[in-house]
């Protein structure tokens, strides 16, 4: 019998347009959103070849006046073939991509547990120990980021203050 996988951690951006962790909790069916429409291909290779259910996310909410980590996700379905690629009335529709060779893929995540208090870009960027987190370094802009167990542990006490 193998040892089962180490549960992985990451930090997955949304702009606070287009899904609040608040909204992924009330308005999304059963607290789940589907993550579609990731057009890097850095991102996307991360999504279809390490994300596995189980796997927790720091949400973090960009785009809008304070960014930041307000709660945690986890994964609840494992890369899967983006199927906003495939439909032409959708915006993030990519003729060249064959359902029999997807270029892009999805995740599900759903939301788990909100902090006490956001963890804000400057709180993060103030903390010594963080300072290697691909998110507080410049010119990083990719929506998913692996974070270490170290880094989503610190985010998660940070949250609790």
């Amino acid at each position: 019998m193998g040892c089962p996988m180490a549960k992985k951690y990451w930090l997955m951006k949304c702009e606070l347009s287009s899904c609040s962790f608040e909204e992924l909790k009330t308005d999304r069916p059963n607290s789940t959103g589907k993550w579609r429409g990731v057009r890097n291909y850095q991102a996307r290779n991360s999504i279809r070849d390490d994300f596995k259910k189980g796997d927790l996310v720091l949400f973090y909410q960009s785009n809008c006046d304070e960014p930041g980590v307000p709660g945690i996700a986890e994964v609840v379905k494992a890369g899967y073939p983006d199927p906003s690629a495939f439909d032409p009335d959708h915006t993030y529709y990519d003729e060249k991509s064959d359902p029999d060779n997807p270029t892009w893929y999805s995740v599900d995540i759903k939301w788990k547990r909100k902090f006490k208090s956001l963890v804000s870009l400057k709180d993060m960027k103030a903390r010594k120990g963080l300072k290697d987190m691909k998110v507080v370094q410049r010119f990083q802009r990719l929506s998913v980021q692996p974070v270490t167990k170290k880094e989503f542990d610190t985010i998660c006490k940070m949250g609790e203050k």
